[in-house]
């Protein structure tokens, strides 16, 4: 099979992936995990560590290297109001970046959840989301997803 029909038939992307920058939930190094893509032919991966983007820098240059798309992303703990100090339910929700705009939006995220949101967890809220949707898609996230 020639090289083109290979990659036209893995087209598949994951779009949920946790890294080591998963706080006590991920072991997948950012390096094997977009060698790995490459491999397998994946023209893109997201990454979506729990509550942070500190890989992001990482991630990036080493899908440039290995010539893989980077799709941005986070996976937040979301709940009704952040400001409520004494509510420890929480859902979890995907954020993936569509454009630069998202990017800024979901590094205002990110930070929001830790200064303002931080309670056992970075967390934000709905009327946050709402305000900062621009240029990002949200997915259910995992069993714990709303």
């Amino acid at each position: 099979m020639e090289q083109e029909e290979v990659n036209k038939k893995n087209n598949f992307v994951h779009l949920h992936l946790h890294t080591e920058f998963s706080l006590l939930d991920g072991a997948a190094k950012i390096d094997r995990v977009v060698h790995r893509a490459k491999e397998l032919g994946m023209p893109a991966i997201a990454m979506t560590d729990h509550g942070n983007m500190y890989g992001a820098i990482s991630f990036y240059d080493k899908c440039v290297e290995e010539g893989v798309k980077p799709i941005f992303g986070c996976e937040f703990y979301i709940v009704d109001d952040i400001s409520n100090k004494s509510a420890r339910k929480y859902a979890h929700i995907i954020l993936l970046v569509k454009n630069e705009i998202g990017y800024k939006n979901i590094s205002k995220l990110n930070s929001i959840s830790f200064l303002d949101g931080y309670y056992y967890k970075p967390r934000i809220d709905y009327d946050l989301l709402e305000k900062y949707s621009e240029g990002l898609i949200c997915l259910s996230a995992c069993i714990v997803g709303d």
